[in-house]
């Protein structure tokens, strides 16, 4: 064989295995996109987190330079991690509102809220017509044990109750506020 067919085989080699990896590749990478966003923390977002203290200052960008935005004075509030860098947590709090706190302020325990201001009834079982348990307040929050199947078992001030994922915020997995 001469010299230049063999380099014209490798070279249709190498052509077919670039082509094969290329084509390998495309699948991987569509999988990709619907995979959780790797953070710097290694946790996905979106989650929610509870706010650990009861005066915590929400700014408008990842850094104590940044402008402050509002001070949260509610221990225990839930909020949803939309964004993260390795110190600071962009969040969306239950009024929709967007702002960075420091990853400190932040505790992994799950907790939600009663947005609506009447009371919520806290059922015995998971299932429509159950006895009720107790009662979580309006505006309140409770922390959250579980979910399954739309239900989501709260306690709150020793009692505990099922409620309905749609009545209450803190929940859902679907993302809360634009990020």
């Amino acid at each position: 064989m001469p010299s230049n067919c063999k380099h014209r085989s490798l070279e249709l080699v190498i052509a077919l295995t670039v082509g094969t990896l290329a084509t390998v590749a495309l699948p991987t990478t569509a999988r990709a996109a619907d995979a959780p966003r790797v953070t710097p923390s290694g946790l996905e977002v979106p989650r929610y987190v509870s706010l650990k203290y009861d005066r915590i200052n929400a700014r408008n960008g990842p850094d104590e330079a940044h402008r402050l935005l509002w001070v949260y004075r509610a221990k225990g509030l839930p909020v949803q991690v939309v964004a993260e860098t390795r110190e600071w947590r962009r969040s969306c709090d239950p009024e929709g509102g967007l702002s960075w706190v420091h990853k400190r302020v932040t505790d992994g325990r799950r907790t939600v809220m009663r947005i609506q201001p009447a009371p919520l009834a806290l059922l015995a079982s998971p299932r429509d017509g159950a006895r009720i348990s107790a009662w979580l307040r309006g505006r309140s929050t409770a922390n959250l044990d579980k979910c399954e199947k739309g239900w989501c078992r709260l306690k709150a001030e020793g009692s505990r109750g099922w409620a309905r994922e749609s009545e209450i915020w803190g929940a859902a997995p679907a993302l809360q506020c634009k990020s």
